[in-house]
């Protein structure tokens, strides 16, 4: 019978295997804070469980609130070098439950493949937008600019703004543009639309145009702040995440 020879030494296994025990078993909470998602914006009011099947209560990314999550660190994206954290959200009534991950580099942050539902509270005030879809959407920062971005993103309005009504849902394709991450969102009728560009430091600006050739709307608009550009009017506003 061929004998197979293990020529790794006692102390080397047991060392690596001991290692192996010892991260397989490490608090989901300690490990968070070696890989630095912090820095990016990630926060819980409580973390629990180890590092392969932790939660997250009440999470956060910014002011965006994701709420209850379940966490997973990757091992085999370690050994690439980057931090990967799997996370999986319960449904929210009709809405599907937050599913991707979030990662970290060395040069960079993003989310993959994240797919759910995100209310976004008052974080767009004034424009009128409460919650944001995700569908399939992957974002990377690398060294400060924007370097991928694909997937399709869905922001639902709520009602009307200055009585002027608004559509109940714009969407559109995430990508690149001058280093900052651009969301181009446009209603169905192609007469409003949102756009979002936002920078890898969490800055971002917000911009809501409406297309409108009716003298008492631009009225009630420009009363709330919009200014007239092109055939329509814009509103702005800025933030930080």
């Amino acid at each position: 019978m061929m004998k197979i020879r293990l020529d790794t030494r006692p102390a080397v296994l047991f060392g690596g295997l001991t290692l192996l025990g010892l991260l397989v078993f490490l608090p989901m909470r300690l490990v968070l804070g070696l890989v630095g998602l912090g820095e990016y914006g990630l926060s819980a009011r409580a973390v629990t469980g180890p590092v392969w099947y932790g939660q997250l209560m009440e999470a956060r990314l910014g002011d965006l609130s994701l709420g209850d999550l379940r966490a997973r660190l990757s091992p085999f994206q370690l050994l690439l070098g980057r931090a990967r954290l799997d996370l999986n959200g319960p449904a929210q009534g009709d809405k599907p439950g937050l599913v991707g991950a979030i990662s970290t580099s060395r040069y960079g942050f993003g989310i993959d493949d994240m797919t759910g539902s995100v209310p976004t509270g008052s974080v767009f005030a004034p424009l009128p937008i409460n919650r944001i879809e995700l569908e399939g959407v992957s974002i990377r920062f690398d060294s400060g600019a924007c370097a991928v971005a694909q997937g399709r993103v869905k922001a639902q309005l709520s009602g009307a703004i200055a009585t002027v009504p608004l559509p109940q849902a714009m969407s559109g394709t995430v990508k690149c543009e001058g280093g900052a991450l651009i969301v181009p969102l446009v209603s169905q009728a192609g007469t409003e639309s949102v756009t979002l560009s936002i920078r890898a430091n969490g800055r971002y600006r917000a911009t809501l145009d409406i297309q409108s050739s009716d003298p008492a709307v631009a009225q009630k608009l420009g009363l709330v702040g919009f200014q007239q550009a092109g055939a329509g009017y814009r509103l702005s506003t800025e933030g930080q995440f």
